[in-house]
């Protein structure tokens, strides 16, 4: 359980940066003040990217864990 919550929060992290170095290269600031349409594209950007990436670490934590079972499997 601890492992797989690891996985998803750096999937998390790391999608989620991701997303908010994506807006910036867009020129979007997820800081402006107020709720500007850029700035909301950009908060969308971050948590697109928070998504994408858990559901990556769990597709790479399946592998894994499927790629370990079929090793001991074997042996």
């Amino acid at each position: 359980m601890l492992a797989e919550g690891l996985a998803d929060a750096i999937g998390f992290v790391v999608g989620a940066l991701m997303g908010f170095w994506l807006g910036k290269l867009l020129g979007l600031n997820i800081f402006d003040p107020g709720y500007s349409n850029s700035s909301l594209v950009a908060i969308g950007l971050a948590g697109l990217g928070g998504g994408l990436g858990v559901q990556v670490a769990r597709r790479v934590r399946a592998t894994h864990l499927a790629k370990k079972a079929k090793k001991t499997e074997e042996d």
